[in-house]
C-alpha cells in the first residue's frame, strides 16, 4: 500500500467518525424529541375525545337517561361528530372499537376485511391505554388508545406512520447531504495536504526507478523542505555518490562470478557424467565431508551378462560396442528411475547401490523394483537382437541389503565414489549364484524381509559364504503371481519346511505335488532331487540343510 494510502486510512476515520457520531446523534435526538411531541399530540386527542365521551354520559347519568337505547345513541352520534371535528390532517383516522373488534364509528370508511381484527380484539381485550402500530388498509400506522367503560369502547386516534416520521426522515436527509459535503471537502483538502507532504518521497521514488532502468547512478533529487523529508532527501543523494563510486567495483565482482559460475557448470556437464549428481552436489557444497567415509545402511545391486565371452567373440567389435551401449543405457534408466547410483562399470557388469547419498525409506524396495525392471526390459532388447540376427544377453541379478561404508576412495589423483563391506561382496556372489540355482535375481534375507510385503519372495535355499561362518538365506522375487502360482509356492514352501526337519518323505511328496504345478521349476527339482539322495543316503545327525557357497 502506498504512504499517501496509507494516510488516507489513517485520517479519513478520525475525520469520517466525528462528523458521523454528530450526525447520528443529531438525527436520534431530533426523532427522540419530534416523535415524543407528535406521540403527546395523539395522546391529547385520545384524552380530549374520552373527555367529550365522559361528558356525554354525565348528561345521560343526570337525566336518568342511561337506559334508554335511543339517548345513547344520539350521545355516540355526538361523540363520532366530535371525533371528526379533532381530525388535523387528511392522513389521520380516529375510530372506536368494541368487542370482538367490531369498529363502531370511524372518521374515513375502513372495510372490515382491511382491518387487523385480531389485534384490534386483542387490544381491545386488555382495556388499557397505549402505544401501539396497526397495519389498516395494507398501510402501516402509529396509534394511541384510550378505553372507555361506560360504552366499552376503545377509542383509537392513527396517523399513516411515513406521516408521523416525514419531518424526521427530511431532517436525515438534511443531515446526510450536509455530512457527505463535509467529507467531500474534507478529503479534498486532506488529498492537497497528503500530496503536498509526499511530494519529496514521489520525487526520490522518481529517481530511483530512474536509475534502476538506466544504471544512472548521477540522479538527484531536489530538497523541497528543510524538515525530516529534507533531510532524507538529502540522505538519498549521498547514497547515491557513494553508490556511483562503488558501482565499477560491484560490476567487476559480478562479471567475476559470473566467469566462475559459467566455469562451475562447465566443471558440471563434463563430470556428472562420470560422478553421480548426488555425489557432485555434495562435492560443491561441502568439498572437506566428501574425503570422509561414512556408515550406511543400504541396497547393492550386481548384474552380469552371462557368457559374454563367448556372445564378443561372436560379434563384430562395433556392433558388440553398439549392443552393448543399449543394454548399458536401458539398464543404467532404470537404476536411475528408482533413485540408485550406478558405482561402476566392471567388464559387462553393472555395479549400483540404493541410499547413497540420498537415503530413502524403501531403499531395498527400489533396488529389487530395479532389478526385475531390467529382466523385463533386457526380454524387449533381446526381442530386438533376434530380429537384427544378434544374439541374446541373458542377465543374472544379485541383490543384499546391510550396513557398508560410503565414501570417495584414492589418491589426489583419481578418487571413486564407492561402497565397500561385507554386504558388497554378498551382492556379487549372490549375482553369480543366479547361474547355479537357475534364476535370474536373487536377493538376500535382508532385502526379503524388507519387501515381502510388497513384491513376493520365494525361498531358493540356505548358504554360508565360504570361510565365514555367517548363514544367509538366499529368495527369488517375482512380480505378481497367478492363482496357479500361488498354489504351487505354497506347496513348494510346506516342503522346504519339512525339507529342513529331516522329514524327507513327506517333503518329496510336496515337492513333486508343486512340479505338477510348476513343471521345469529348478528350484522345485533341486530340492526334490536332494529328498530323493537323502532318502537313500540319509544326512549325519549334525546336518543343517546349509549350503557353503560354491557347494553344488
Amino acid at each position: 500500500m502506498r504512504v499517501r494510502n496509507k494516510f488516507l486510512v489513517v485520517i479519513l476515520p478520525l475525520v469520517i467518525l466525528p462528523v458521523l457520531v454528530t450526525g447520528l446523534t443529531s438525527a436520534l435526538a431530533a426523532r427522540n424529541e419530534i416523535s415524543q411531541i407528535a406521540q403527546r399530540s395523539m395522546e391529547f386527542k385520545a384524552e380530549q375525545l374520552r373527555g367529550y365521551a365522559e361528558g356525554q354520559w354525565r348528561i345521560l347519568v343526570e337525566n336518568a337517561l342511561t337506559d334508554q337505547p335511543q339517548y345513547i345513541a344520539a350521545a355516540q352520534n355526538a361523540v363520532e361528530s366530535y371525533a371528526v371535528g379533532l381530525i388535523g390532517a387528511p392522513s389521520e383516522i380516529i375510530f372506536a372499537v368494541t368487542d370482538n373488534g367490531t369498529i363502531t364509528f370511524s372518521t374515513t370508511q375502513i372495510s372490515p376485511e382491511s382491518a387487523e381484527v385480531a389485534e384490534l380484539t386483542q387490544h381491545h381485550e386488555r382495556r388499557v391505554d397505549g402505544w401501539w402500530t396497526i397495519h389498516i388498509e395494507n398501510v402501516p400506522r402509529v396509534a394511541q388508545s384510550a378505553y372507555f367503560q361506560p360504552f366499552d369502547w376503545t377509542l383509537v386516534v392513527t396517523e399513516r406512520e411515513d406521516a408521523f416520521y416525514g419531518v424526521i426522515r427530511r431532517i436525515h436527509v438534511q443531515s446526510g447531504t450536509i455530512a457527505a459535503i463535509s467529507l467531500a471537502l474534507s478529503l479534498l483538502l486532506l488529498l492537497a495536504f497528503v500530496r503536498g507532504l509526499l511530494r519529496p518521497l514521489d520525487s526520490m521514488s522518481a529517481a530511483m526507478r530512474h536509475i534502476m532502468s538506466t544504471r544512472d547512478l548521477s540522479q538527484r533529487v531536489p530538497l523541497f523542505h528543510h524538515d525530516e523529508f529534507g533531510d532524507l532527501g538529502h540522505t538519498f543523494n549521498l547514497m547515491t555518490e557513494d553508490l556511483e563510486q562503488a558501482y565499477d567495483q560491484i560490476r567487476r565482482f559480478a562479471y567475476q562470478a559470473a566467469i566462475a559460475r559459467k566455469q562451475e557448470q562447465k566443471v558440471r556437464n563434463v563430470f556428472q557424467r562420470y560422478v553421480p549428481l548426488e555425489v557432485l552436489e555434495q562435492v560443491f557444497s561441502n568439498p572437506e565431508s566428501m574425503l570422509v567415509g561414512a556408515k550406511r545402511e543400504l541396497a547393492v545391486l550386481f548384474s552380469d551378462i552371462r557368457g559374454f565371452t563367448g556372445i564378443s567373440e561372436g560379434m563384430p567389435p562395433d556392433q558388440l560396442v553398439t549392443s552393448l551401449n543399449e543394454y548399458f543405457t536401458h539398464m543404467v534408466d532404470l537404476i536411475y528411475e528408482n533413485d540408485g547410483i550406478v558405482d561402476k562399470y566392471i567388464g559387462d557388469a553393472i555395479m549400483a547401490f540404493f541410499g547413497a547419498p540420498v537415503k530413502h525409506d524403501n531403499d531395498a524396495l527400489l533396488a529389487v523394483r530395479a532389478g526385475l525392471g531390467m529382466l523385463d526390459t533386457i526380454e524387449a532388447f533381446n526381442r530386438k537382437q533376434i530380429e537384427s540376427s544378434l544374439p541374446e544377453f541373458r542377465t543374472g541379478v544379485g541383490i543384499s541389503f546391510g550396513e557398508a561404508t560410503i565414501g570417495n576412495v584414492g589418491s589426489e589423483r583419481k578418487m571413486d565414489y564407492t561402497v565397500m563391506g561385507d554386504m558388497v561382496n554378498l551382492a556379487s556372489r549372490l549375482e553369480g549364484l543366479t547361474k547355479v540355482y537357475g534364476v535370474p535375481l536373487l536377493v538376500s534375507q535382508s532385502v526379503a524381509a524388507k519387501v515381502g510385503g510388497e513384491i513376493p519372495c520365494r525361498f531358493v535355499d540356505t548358504v554360508t559364504v565360504r570361510g565365514k561362518q555367517l548363514r544367509t538365506k538366499l529368495y527369488a522375487p517375482s512380480r505378481a503371481l497367478s492363482e496357479h502360482t500361488q498354489k504351487g509356492w505354497k506347496l513348494y514352501h510346506a516342503g522346504v519346511k519339512r525339507y529342513y526337519a529331516r522329514e524327507f518323505e513327506d517333503a518329496r511328496r510336496h515337492f513333486v505335488a508343486a512340479g505338477k504345478l510348476l513343471p521345469n521349476d529348478p528350484l522345485n527339482r533341486r530340492f526334490l532331487s536332494r529328498c530323493v539322495d537323502y532318502l537313500k543316503n540319509p544326512p549325519s545327525e549334525n546336518w543343517s540343510g546349509v549350503v557353503e557357497i560354491g557347494d553344488k
